[in-house]
């Protein structure tokens, strides 16, 4: 049966697409470690291998790609959600799966690679879904039995109530700070790297077109601080990055910063201090602490 093949660079993308023969089909899978529906499609993506024996030279391969890890390859894809499936043949983008719907993905790779055993079979796997546990309550009621009248914890025993942690205070601590942090500039970017050493290619994009908009804009490096970078994706409920804050207020990630100008070309006209392709930063980059404008 054929397997999943990591990709962990650029440089292992290009020699493996390079390696396939021009009638073998492609299924690149991109994906990010912390979002539940890409596991969800993992699981569908290798049920479904499982039904295309590996052939010499190869008529199917199955890659999969860490989209945040490697931003240019995503880009050049035009993946801004994920999971994000992509059939291609010979150079040729085929059809894009976006989601983890198991009909859908099934369809498209039969669809483009013919069917091969009994795939209808293979119970690829539902929606998520929390399933109750069915015998939680005969548990509990066979401790309640036991008569503990004359129980006394001894000193070996574990403390009855756990200790208060300091969690809930950290938590509050960085929900202040993420707050100071969105306000720092009247138009703040969270971005993975600096504008002038942009680390994706989203993050280019968005600074490249506050450039073209003449835009003022203070900056934050969350590859520099982890703390901010997972705090923020809560506090936004947006899960990936670049993002974007106007006085505050969160706008999006850069997809939706290009559908507001489709809708108002004037959107950034508040903001606008310079030139038009001469917006920037209004100080020294800094990581400590975003720029102000």
């Amino acid at each position: 049966m054929s397997t999943i093949t990591e990709i962990p660079d650029d440089t292992t993308f290009h020699t493996h697409m390079a390696s396939l023969p021009f009638t073998a089909l492609a299924v690149i899978s991109f994906h990010t470690p912390w979002a539940a529906p890409c596991k969800q499609m993992r699981l569908i993506l290798e049920t479904l291998a499982t039904s295309y024996p590996p052939e010499s030279p190869p008529t199917i391969s199955f890659l999969a790609l860490d989209a945040e890890d490697l931003p240019d390859i995503s880009e050049s894809y035009d993946v801004t959600a994920v999971p994000f499936l992509v059939l291609e043949r010979d150079g040729k983008v085929l059809e894009t799966v976006s989601g983890s719907e198991a009909s859908k993905v099934r369809d498209a790779v039969e669809r483009h690679a013919g069917k091969r055993g009994n795939t209808g079979k293979l119970g690829l796997p539902p929606a998520l879904e929390a399933t109750p546990r069915e015998n939680g309550d005969e548990g509990m009621r066979g401790e309640q039995s036991k008569d503990l009248s004359g129980y006394a914890p001894g000193s070996g025993d574990a403390k009855t109530a756990p200790e208060m942690s300091s969690t809930e205070g950290q938590k509050e601590e960085l929900d202040k700070r993420l707050g100071e942090l969105v306000k720092a500039a009247p138009v703040m970017l969270f971005m993975k790297g600096t504008p002038s050493a942009p680390q994706c290619g989203f993050s280019r994009q968005l600074v490249g077109l506050l450039r073209e908009k003449g835009v003022r804009y203070g900056f934050f490096n969350i590859l520099a601080d982890e703390e901010v970078r997972q705090g923020l994706k809560e506090w936004s409920e947006w899960p990936t990055f670049p993002q974007l804050y106007l006085k505050g207020e969160f706008v999006g990630g850069l997809d939706i910063v290009k559908e507001e100008l489709e809708s108002d070309p004037e959107f950034f006209s508040e903001y606008q201090a310079a030139p038009k392709g001469k917006g920037g930063m209004a100080a020294p980059e800094a990581q400590t602490a975003p720029i102000s404008t």
